[in-house]
């Protein structure tokens, strides 16, 4: 459902920058579809890119429908969309909805988002009614730098002001340069920049990765030295942000939230610019790819070179294929996010032959998955097209016959696009990788797909209509697009539409995919790899362990006395490289067993003289241990027990002479749901003790004793 900007009454508007935007959706009482499922969705056309700070939703006006969670996800052209991830979500993207029809929720971004579109997704509703809202959404006109698509020369003469006063007292040069780009293109170069005695600065784009080069000389063998590399999949068709600064002696490169700094080499500490442009007289650090995409916003030192150049500014010279406008091209992606993922798209009125040819793109982080499974009952026999072990493999099995199996390419997790294309022939068959020459085997085997054919996508439907499909390998998490059928592009936004195939679990008009190793959270020279859903750090070469390699430490006392240590204090990681802290924990090292002991602050003997019963005698300990720490011990213990000792003089215990030894093992009691409780009661021949132990805030243990006769307690 797509609605055009629609400017209404508010309720109410609340400036939220300096020039307010409000704008309300609000037909018949709100948006409510035909059918409430999650496939439904109102999408907004703001006129124009808007800088978006805030949304705010309620329910139908006079009814039961509202939604308690949505997600947002934002476009400049309508397609290629973004899901909006909030950093406070604690993970989740879903953001929450309302609880009755007719109160406001407003929710602020953590950060502005500029977009022309905006699509809301409803999760969750209320359950007693449908989907309804009402939907307000706050920003500001977004003011902006002209775009430039193509081949970028900009020679910045010597009249140009840097626009920094220098002097000899200041000990720091500050320079910036500042770029916004968006492109299709994994690889190209985006500024090349020279300055003095023949160093230069070069930023290209390899890989969807950003990378800083120096140079020095007319020619380098090695191409130049790599000072620092920041993000990753730049290459998604939205803007990211680029600024380079240079304080001293570092450089500082920052893409979006991430910044990286790096130590400026001896030649480059009293350095000056005279030149930005994207061709180099030294060797070139990308032979012959040159920047394809938009720019935005490009700076030096405050200069708007984009403005000068409109302007024929005499200072500035653009030469090349260069327009002022961001033509984009629409590509529109799907992502296939979990197991119950699929696409199923029928055959071709043209199949009969046995001649065919398929051929897609994919990206992902996963080793293994399948992209391809097709039946062909009439030969009782099955296609399989998938990733194993980062390889595509091609397995037609067939009753009665050896299965026939082909590979080719390799490394094909690392997130990047890769194409594939599988070729059917009467006497031959071959799967191709990235248009590299791939496998190809001489077959007796047709392949006679028809318009009967259904092919399957990803995965196989969880229930099983008519048309067979089997998959014996895991399902597929990542990217897909440019899929087509005899070189017939697949309308994916046909399929969403219900008008083509069918499918489930899929987002289309996206590419989902998140780097998780980028920034790496692997410490100490850890090495980060990932899957589609979760990330590893390989601790083995850094001297750490944990998660994240950031800690020494062992996670208990066994294991420090399988390295052969003796009783004594030891630094414990009960979580390895988790949120809770290491600890200095007391290891008793038994001959069966190794004892974690826990301290606390009181563990002198306590007099305790003859009092009333309503007089009450209260001790009070704090643990070492904090109440995450107390807690995952005890839930990682095999056995726990808490010592309570009597010391009593001219009484007995349980009818037994002497000093008599009592104790409670509650452990098993205690849970991160602190505070708990245990009782013990003693009853002696003459008097009766209640000892009550009570656990608050999970570090104090307060112990209260009621008795009449002399009474000495060690902890």
């Amino acid at each position: 459902f797509r609605l055009a900007v629609l400017y209404c009454i508010m309720l109410r508007c609340v400036v939220l920058c300096c020039v307010v935007l409000c704008v309300c959706v609000c037909v018949s009482g709100g948006w409510s579809p035909l059918v409430s499922d999650r496939y439904q969705w109102l999408e907004v056309d703001l006129g124009r890119r808007t800088q978006i700070t805030a949304v705010a939703t309620q329910g139908r006006y006079g009814s039961s429908d509202w939604l308690t969670a949505y997600l947002l996800m934002f476009s400049d052209t309508g397609h290629n969309w973004r899901l909006h991830r909030q950093e406070d979500r604690h993970n989740t993207n879903a953001f929450p909805g309302n609880s009755n029809a007719d109160t406001v929720v407003q929710y602020k971004l953590e950060q502005p988002v500029i977009a022309r579109y905006l699509r809301l997704i409803p999760l969750d509703w209320n359950p007693t009614g449908r989907i309804g809202l009402r939907l307000e959404i706050y920003g500001c006109r977004y003011s902006k730098s002209t775009f430039i698509l193509g081949l970028l020369f900009v020679s910045l003469g010597s009249g140009i002001n840097s626009g920094i006063q220098k002097s000899k007292s200041c000990l720091f040069v500050y320079v910036i340069a500042y770029i916004s780009f968006k492109t299709l293109k994994n690889s190209g170069t985006l500024l090349h920049a020279e300055g003095q005695r023949d160093h230069s600065l070069t930023l290209v784009l390899e890989k969807g990765r950003l990378l800083l080069y120096h140079q020095q000389g007319m020619s380098s063998s090695s191409g130049g030295q790599l000072l620092v590399s920041v993000g990753s999949l730049l290459d998604d068709q939205h803007w990211h942000h680029v600024k380079l600064e240079r304080l001293s002696t570092h450089l500082n490169l920052t893409v979006d939230k991430n910044t990286q700094q790096v130590h400026t080499p001896a030649e480059l500490s009293h350095w000056d610019i005279h030149q930005v442009n994207s061709t180099q007289k030294h060797k070139p650090i990308l032979s012959n790819r040159h920047f394809h995409g938009c720019l935005e916003n490009l700076l030096y030192n405050d200069l708007k070179l984009i403005n000068l150049a409109k302007q024929n500014n005499h200072q500035v010279t653009v030469v090349g294929n260069v327009t002022f406008s961001c033509a984009e091209p629409v590509s529109v992606a799907m992502t296939f996010t979990d197991s119950h993922s699929f696409l199923q798209l029928p055959g071709l009125t043209s199949w009969s032959s046995g001649v065919f040819t398929v051929a897609l793109q994919f990206r992902t982080w996963n080793k293994a998955g399948l992209l391809l499974t097709f039946d062909l009952p009439q030969l009782e026999s099955t296609v399989w097209l998938y990733l194993s072990e980062a390889r595509l493999r091609l397995r037609v099995n067939k009753a009665g016959r050896a299965p026939l199996e082909l590979s080719a390419g390799s490394g094909l997790n690392d997130g990047q696009w890769h194409s594939v294309e599988m070729n059917s022939r009467p006497d031959h068959l071959s799967i191709t990788v990235d248009k590299d020459e791939g496998a190809t085997a001489h077959t007796s085997i047709p392949l006679p797909l028809t318009t009967e054919s259904q092919l399957f996508f990803g995965g196989c439907p969880a229930q099983q209509s008519s048309h067979y499909c089997r998959n014996p390998f895991n399902m597929f998490q990542g990217c897909m697009r440019l899929l087509t059928l005899d070189d017939q592009p697949v309308d994916l936004i046909k399929v969403q539409q219900r008008l083509l195939g069918n499918y489930s679990h899929l987002q289309i008009d996206m590419c989902g995919i998140i780097d998780r190793c980028s920034p790496s959270h692997c410490e100490h020279g850890g090495r980060c790899t990932q899957s589609w859903s979760t990330f590893h750090c390989n601790c083995s070469n850094s001297g750490y362990r944990g998660a994240t390699c950031h800690t020494t430490y062992e996670q208990s006392c066994e294991a420090y006395k399988h390295k052969g240590n003796t009783s004594g204090h030891y630094y414990i990681d009960v979580d390895g490289s988790g949120p809770i802290k290491p600890q200095l924990i007391y290891c008793n090292m038994t001959e069966n067993r190794a004892w974690m002991v826990i301290q606390h602050n009181n563990t002198e003997l306590t007099r305790v003289h003859s009092s009333p019963e309503r007089n009450r005698h209260s001790a009070h300990f704090d643990y070492a241990s904090e109440e995450g720490q107390l807690a995952a011990i005890i839930s990682q213990s095999q056995h726990c027990e808490q010592e309570l000792s009597y010391h009593c003089r001219r009484s007995r215990l349980l009818n037994t002479p002497g000093e008599a030894w009592r104790k409670n093992s509650f452990c098993s009691s205690l849970s991160v749901s602190v505070p708990a409780v245990s009782r013990t009661a003693v009853w002696i021949q003459i008097t009766t003790a209640t000892v009550m132990l009570t656990m608050t805030s999970g570090t104090v243990l307060y112990i209260r004793l009621y008795i009449n006769t002399v009474l000495k307690e060690v902890f």
